[in-house]
């Protein structure tokens, strides 16, 4: 092994008889390397708009979320809710009320969620006062309850914290009957807003969030909730709470993780990112044909030199040894070259941000290209590449190599 590895290094240094031998081969390094920088760079840009998405949607939603399997609400009596506080690792069990709205600001309206939330619900959860855009996070003051408005809600009714009008509330009355009017169908209450909170997208432009017993007036939900939402110590595993909390319950509830609350969501962005892994993988097959051709004429350009390995005792396996290493060592070469440049590129977008979102201009949580380079990638990045390597090499050794090792020379 020792003498095949130092004659395909010497091979893949020196100088061929015919030079074009010598640009295909730096054409097919070259070519691994681009291909695996591209792999580096797209599936690091995926980790990091993954993460970013993850880290925005988790600032706003629980840990665990805990909902009716039948209907809308449920009473906290039909559950046992004290014995999952009990568990460990709980740091928080939120009841909150979620129903939907049309709201009245000047002459706009809008259709929102309400969220009815505890007083100190940025105690219990991750949304905090750097969300907070504009005022401050205040659901009561001296028993006068606040809202705090989504951005979108906030731009769509053209809500400002230094106008005095309240925002107008209207829900439909439950259990009425007659010929409907404003008077007996709808219940009307007003709030002022003490602060605007931005997360994303999705969540600013559906979300208002009050105090749970003014959501509880509004929405005649008695003692009824919509959903319970559970809060996780750091280090603690969703899947197995979930199942404590799922075995506790019962059928009656449906539990869900982060991961299953926008499951859709993350498996989509799961499948594109290993569909633009698939198809640069095919693009790195492509450009392993160069090294395909450079072992062709290689085998080609050094038969003399077969001639006289055979004549000094060396066998086929040994000879055809030599030129797996050498394509083994040019496909290498690709891979480390790429990974090593991949990586640096990756690092000066994490450091300083210089590829932008284009037409951001602050609307965004980030500004530029977020970033993650995750070594489990890495590793499948290089083996991946090694793994056609070691595919394109034993082709033409295989097929092409065989007049020329059938026996020594005489």
């Amino acid at each position: 092994m020792k003498t095949a590895f130092y004659i395909a290094r010497r091979y893949l240094i020196s100088k061929k008889s015919v030079n074009v031998i010598n640009l295909i081969s730096g054409i097919s390094v070259a070519g691994v390397t681009v291909g695996t920088f591209a792999l580096v760079v797209i599936l690091s840009i995926f980790n990091g708009l993954d993460f970013s998405i993850k880290s925005l949607f988790s600032t706003f939603d629980p840990d665990i979320k805990i909902t009716a399997a039948k209907g809308k609400s449920f009473e906290l009596t039909d559950g046992n809710f004290d014995a999952i506080s009990h568990l460990n690792g709980i740091s928080a069990v939120t009841p909150v009320i979620e129903e939907n709205a049309l709201l009245r600001y000047g002459d706009r309206q809008y259709f929102a969620t309400i969220k009815g939330v505890p007083l100190n619900y940025n105690e219990t959860s991750r949304l905090d006062t750097s969300c907070i855009t504009s005022g401050r996070f205040l659901l009561e003051s001296e028993q006068v309850p606040f809202a705090l408005v989504g951005q979108g809600v906030a731009y769509y009714l053209s809500v400002g914290l230094n106008f005095t009008d309240p925002i107008h509330i209207y829900t439909l009355k439950k259990g009425t009957s007659g010929r409907p009017s404003l008077s007996n169908a709808f219940i009307h209450n007003t709030i002022y807003a003490s602060g605007i909170f931005a997360n994303q997208q999705e969540i600013d432009s559906k979300y208002v969030l009050v105090p749970f017993n003014f959501a509880q007036e509004l929405f005649q939900m008695g003692n009824r909730v919509s959903a319970v939402e559970i809060g996780l110590k750091e280090g603690i595993s969703e899947d197995r709470t979930k199942s404590e909390i799922t075995r506790i319950l019962g059928d009656l509830f449906t539990v869900k993780t982060q991961f299953q609350q926008h499951e859709l969501f993350y498996r989509v962005m799961q499948s594109e990112k290993w569909a633009i892994f698939i198809i640069l993988a095919f693009v790195l097959v492509i450009a392993s044909f160069n090294l395909l051709g450079s072992l062709s004429m290689l085998i080609i350009d050094k038969k003399p030199d077969i001639a006289i390995l055979q004549s000094m005792g060396a066998n086929q396996k040994l000879i055809r040894t030599i030129f797996l290493f050498e394509g083994w060592m040019i496909s290498l070469a690709g891979a480390i070259f790429g990974l090593i440049l991949g990586v640096l590129i990756c690092w000066v977008q994490i450091e300083f941000g210089f590829l932008k979102i284009p037409g951001n201009e602050g609307s965004f949580i980030f500004s530029s290209y977020p970033v993650e380079i995750r070594m489990t990638d890495l590793m499948a990045i290089f083996l991946l590449v090694t793994g056609i390597g070691f595919l394109a090499a034993w082709y033409p050794i295989r097929f092409i190599s065989g007049k020329y090792l059938t026996s020594p020379v005489k």
